[in-house]
């Protein structure tokens, strides 16, 4: 289900009140693939719900340039919520998703192995209110980028 952002401190706490344990995770999630899937699927069984924290079209225009995302933001929600493993997703606009972790205030944050909680920001209030920061490695050779790369190469090929 999408989360409208102005009821997502409400829906947290009834999550939290029927005892489920809130895991969350953020990204762009552009064109999905097997390391998105096997990232998703690891994040979900730290906990009962993932909600998943989408970057808006304009934030992914500023993190990743101007000729990304290939898929607009109602697109790659669709396609993440057809995902076994995640329940939730709410867009966000920020740089970083410190605000609204700090609405959502999730049991455990997830991130890719390419971070530490040194280059996290977000993990500071994460702990701040006794959450829980997972690191999950992330499968060699599988990125969006990577992908972009390859059809690149081969479209040049042709």
């Amino acid at each position: 289900m999408l989360i409208d952002r102005k009821n997502v401190v409400g829906f947290c706490e009834d999550l939290r009140r029927q005892g489920n344990k809130i895991v969350f995770t953020n990204g762009c999630f552009d064109i999905l693939h097997a390391g998105h899937v096997r990232y998703l699927t690891a994040a979900k069984n730290f906990g009962d719900v993932l909600i998943v924290g989408l970057n808006t079209d304009e934030s992914v225009k500023r993190l990743k340039g101007t000729s990304r995302p290939i898929n607009n933001q109602d697109d790659r929600a669709e396609v993440l919520l057809g995902l076994k493993a995640v329940d939730h997703v709410i867009f966000f606009g920020e740089a970083t998703a410190e605000n609204l972790i700090a609405e959502v205030k999730p049991q455990v944050y997830v991130k890719g192995g390419d971070y530490t909680f040194e280059t996290l920001p977000e993990a500071k209030i994460v702990q701040s209110y006794g959450g829980r920061v997972e690191l999950v490695n992330l499968v060699a050779g599988h990125s969006t980028t990577n992908l972009i790369e390859k059809i690149q190469a081969g479209l040049n090929h042709e």
